[in-house]
């Protein structure tokens, strides 16, 4: 029987905090907050409704681009499985939803997104593994500027200009 799947918008009520595991895997927590307004006919206000509050995580790679690119109080599109996290403090079970996050990326309606091709997980495929299992230093980007890759077709050849042929 497969999890349940939540689609959603949701915003963040917190920072992403990133770690690494002694197998050095990264891996995010994300709180996560999902509201509903709705529109007040009769003083045509809007109103909040219920909030279903959760925490996610997300794993290698999309945990370290999702640490370095949200913050506190984006709008977030996400998609992910809703499992139960279930654990034990001073002899009392404790249970709670927790969402086993897929795919997650700011809502464009309130945030101006800058892409970039990540390389790192180009070169390893998807949940592609840093190389020095450390996080950045102080928040700092990663250059990921260098010369393009020998197989890429659109590449440009700055010794003889542009050339007007596709590559195909």
């Amino acid at each position: 029987m497969s999890l349940p799947t939540l689609t959603g918008v949701g915003r963040l009520t917190a920072d992403p905090e990133l770690r690494f595991t002694q197998s050095q895997k990264a891996v995010a927590s994300i709180a996560l907050a999902f509201n509903s307004r709705r529109l007040n006919k009769q003083t045509n206000q809007w109103e909040d409704g219920d909030t279903f509050f959760i925490r996610g995580t997300v794993w290698e790679r999309l945990a370290e681009n999702a640490a370095e690119t949200l913050a506190k109080g984006m709008e977030v599109l996400i998609t992910g499985d809703v499992r139960t996290e279930s654990w034990e403090k001073d002899g009392v079970k404790h249970e709670r939803p927790a969402l086993l996050i897929r795919s997650i990326a700011p809502n464009l309606a309130y945030a101006v997104a800058q892409v970039s091709k990540d390389a790192q997980g180009q070169q390893n495929g998807q949940g592609g593994q840093r190389q020095t299992g450390r996080p950045p230093q102080n928040g700092q980007q990663q250059n990921r500027q260098g010369p393009p890759p020998a197989d890429d077709p659109w590449a440009v050849d700055n010794a003889n200009g542009y050339s007007n042929e596709p590559p195909f």
